[in-house]
């Protein structure tokens, strides 16, 4: 059969074609969703994830304390210039 021949053969049955492509996909591709290797790579990955996410709280609650500190102290500044004022 020449190349053409094939080719002709091929756009005639293109969506039995598309068919068998999709099938073999989903054979190979849950093939390589339970292999050890890709469930290594994804525990690992959610590790991270989770180690970053972690880092993030912390830093954000010692934001958070910080900023609290620099509120109580601004108003303890605002009470003692308004004592100060209130004594002149």
């Amino acid at each position: 059969m020449r190349y053409e021949n094939f080719l002709d053969k091929c756009v005639e049955h293109k969506h039995a074609l598309i068919f068998a492509a999709g099938i073999a996909t989903a054979i190979v591709g849950k093939k390589v969703l339970e292999s050890k290797a890709v469930k290594d790579a994804a525990t690992q990955g959610m590790a991270g994830v989770m180690a970053v996410r972690k880092d993030a709280e912390e830093t954000f609650q010692d934001m958070r304390e910080n900023a609290e500190e620099i509120v109580i102290d601004a108003h303890e500044n605002d009470k003692k210039e308004i004592y100060v004022e209130a004594k002149e």
